[in-house]
């Protein structure tokens, strides 16, 4: 079944985007005319979630004020005003509205345009296995994407388990920025800040991450060059 709900990544301080993010936070800049938050929440609600978690942080008030136009996927905020929880603490403090379901969970800075029939969050929900797996991670391959430059993050094996590249290695594939993630590895952890590679941590030793390969041309959208260069991409598919 696919997720109703998600957990929605919004709360960073957006550095690496300045000076975009000088005035308001990442999820609200704008691409195509279109904030990045927009881009994930609309998929999302294309692929059938009902209610989407956020949190909020750096202008917190307007990111709300934003949020609070949108119909669907209905919208609950998690609050994180007080103190910036990173990904992993971020996901333990919404954990008592995430549900006992898997979940979908992205970052605002993946974007890829795709056609409504193959979507790739069904995809990736239609191969999520939760007797197998505790994450399914939307992973491309580093020559399909925009905005990436690094070595890669993760190696497939033949049933779809993933490994990490070591630290001198190149890997084949990238993470995109989305994923389903059961629930039960939240429960527990403390609600401080820390990555949600620690919650990967565990359940790759447990050989329980594994991956699905995007066809979509992945775009990551993470500072002011790869912006500009996937408004250019836009334009020349519009």
């Amino acid at each position: 079944m696919t997720p109703t709900t998600a957990m929605v990544m919004a709360a960073g301080l957006g550095t690496r985007m300045r000076p975009l993010t000088n005035d308001r936070c990442k999820a609200l800049v704008e691409l195509d005319g279109k904030p990045l938050i927009d881009w994930t929440l609309d998929k999302l609600a294309m692929a059938g979630v009902e209610t989407a978690v956020v949190n909020v942080h750096h202008f917190a008030d307007r990111l709300e004020a934003h949020l609070a136009a949108r119909t669907s996927p209905r919208i609950l905020t998690s609050d994180e005003r007080e103190q910036l929880l990173e990904t992993g603490g971020g996901l333990a403090k919404a954990a008592p509205v995430l549900g006992e379901t898997p979940i979908f969970v992205a970052n605002i800075d993946s974007v890829w345009v795709e056609d409504d029939a193959e979507s790739e969050l069904r995809k990736l929900a239609a191969a999520f296995d939760p007797e197998r797996m505790d994450a399914l991670l939307l992973i491309t391959p580093t020559e399909n994407t925009l905005g990436f430059d690094g070595p890669g993050d993760f190696f497939m094996d033949k049933d779809g388990r993933l490994t990490r590249r070591s630290e001198r290695a190149s890997a084949p594939y990238a993470y995109t920025g989305v994923q389903i993630l059961h629930p039960r590895v939240l429960k527990g952890l403390p609600v401080e800040p820390f990555s949600t590679n620690l919650i990967w941590n565990a359940a790759l030793k447990a050989r329980r991450v594994h991956g699905c390969v995007m066809d979509a041309f992945w775009m990551h959208v993470g500072d002011p060059e790869a912006r500009e260069a996937a408004e250019n991409r836009l334009r020349s598919l519009a």
